[in-house]
């Protein structure tokens, strides 16, 4: 099960004491700027949790699985994020803090 925008909503109310329209613009506008910031080809870095960034695809050839009709894939951006030590640590259950 996903952690989805209203359970992080949710958890802010609880963790910080909150009411629910801070929380929500709160987490609205933290989605908003990292929306403009990867949408202007910057990277977002986190200490402790990851890295964001906005990576160039080439156009490239491809296959229609249904028809098996060859294409040619137009270049595009994608968001990756790459996690940090402490976090894949953490996921796996070591001692990352």
């Amino acid at each position: 099960m996903a952690l989805k925008k209203i359970d992080m909503i949710s958890k802010l109310t609880e963790v910080m004491d909150l009411d629910q329209k801070k929380a929500t613009d709160s987490v609205e506008k933290l989605i908003e700027i990292m929306k403009s910031t990867l949408a202007s080809g910057e990277e977002i870095l986190i200490s402790g949790f990851g890295k964001f960034s906005v990576n160039e695809k080439h156009e490239r050839r491809g296959r229609n699985p249904a028809t098996g009709e060859d294409k040619i894939l137009p270049a595009r951006k994608v968001v990756s994020f790459k996690s940090s030590g402490s976090l894949r640590k953490r996921v796996n259950g070591k001692n990352g803090n």
